[in-house]
């Protein structure tokens, strides 16, 4: 009796090591509760107690055990996963940018700054140089730190796409909270935000095909995307989604992380002719390849939401996947070639003019 006793309590304390980072680390978030989950449990796309996809969408498509395709992933040395040196930049001051110019900024991987309608926004920001729960996990590649919170200018909006490490990173959020006016997220992932001290009366949840009014020039629809979400062991527990920003002017959409699926096209229906699309073109593997596009699937994701131009993202800062840094720009480029919208590509910072329809770019990968 005594060695059992010894051995539960034995096993309780190995388990309570390994969770005490977990416990300790604040950035993992906070899952929904109270008001919040029952917002969550009203919502169409969740059942069965996680949010679901419009069609199934295993996570793990691969021909080998999950457990090799991790071990292979995690431990296996791939050639040119990282770019030789720093990929070239333009060094932009967002807060002197004209604020009656419709603008766009790459900041690397998912991270955008916008402004529209005379409103700062800032998409998926990661000012941090790593994406994982743990700083010394997933570092960025060289010189992808041209800003900081102190040099960013105030924000009228924060768009977050979905709970993920590399979309939603603690330090960054809570470096900016401070100059942060409002934000949208998909269902649940707000919760993250309020446990880390940001005031819930800025923040708005929606559901898919729901629109929130920023101003009476700018409307942000929330849509459906094909992925998954979670920060820890649990997944599904907030929502991830795409949008539209619509304004007089200019429609402009963000796919946030996505597989491939028909809801590209009805976005398309929906909306018509869409003038610049921020697509995701990155990540991918046919392990999963229906939570990631490969770029051939993203130039057809940008046929059928009838976009006129281009602009890749999801790339060019982690290596989260077995792709070469630079496959995603060499493919999507080849993929594009004879499609009826421009590509656009920028370097890191370069500012992208939405109503230039001329402004060129140069194939900075080459």
């Amino acid at each position: 009796m005594k060695r059992l006793i010894f051995s539960v309590v034995l096993v309780m304390l190995v388990a309570s090591a390994v969770s005490l980072p977990f416990v300790l680390n604040a950035g993992f978030g906070q899952l929904p509760q109270g008001e919040q989950l029952t917002a969550v449990e009203k919502s169409a796309n969740y059942r069965d107690g996680k949010f679901h996809n419009q069609l199934p969408t295993p996570g793990f498509t691969g021909k080998k055990n999950m457990l090799a395709a991790w071990w292979e992933f995690l431990f296996t040395k791939r050639e040119n996963a990282r770019p030789q040196q720093q990929l070239p930049t333009v060094h932009t001051d967002l807060a002197s940018l004209p604020l009656e110019q419709d603008t766009m900024v790459w900041m690397g991987h998912s991270s955008w700054y916008l402004q529209l309608a005379g409103k700062r926004i800032l998409i998926d920001p990661i000012l941090s140089n790593y994406a994982a729960p743990f700083s010394f996990l997933n570092k960025a590649f060289a010189g992808n730190d041209l800003w900081t919170a102190k040099n960013m200018p105030p924000i009228d909006l924060l768009i977050i796409s979905h709970d993920h490490y590399d979309h939603l990173d603690y330090a960054t959020i809570k470096a900016l909270m401070p100059k942060i006016k409002q934000v949208i997220t998909p269902l649940g992932v707000g919760s993250h935000l309020r446990y880390w001290g940001m005031d819930p009366a800025k923040i708005y949840e929606a559901d898919w095909q729901q629109t929130v009014a920023v101003s009476e020039d700018l409307a942000v629809h929330v849509l459906p995307a094909r992925h998954f979400s979670g920060r820890g062991l649990k997944r599904n527990q907030t929502l991830w989604a795409s949008f539209m920003l619509v304004t007089p002017q200019q429609k402009i959409y963000y796919s946030g992380d996505s597989g491939y699926g028909p809801h590209f096209k009805a976005i398309g229906e929906q909306f018509g002719a869409i003038d610049l699309a921020i697509m995701e073109n990155g990540q991918y593997d046919e392990d999963w390849k229906y939570i990631h596009m490969m770029p051939e699937e993203t130039a057809q994701a940008a046929l059928d939401l009838n976009a006129r131009g281009v602009l890749p993202g999801h790339a060019g800062r982690f290596v989260l996947a077995k792709h070469s840094w630079d496959d995603p720009y060499k493919r999507l480029a080849v993929a594009s070639r004879g499609r009826g919208y421009r590509l656009l590509t920028p370097r890191l910072g370069e500012p992208v003019l939405v109503a230039d329809k001329a402004q060129v770019f140069r194939a900075w990968w080459e």
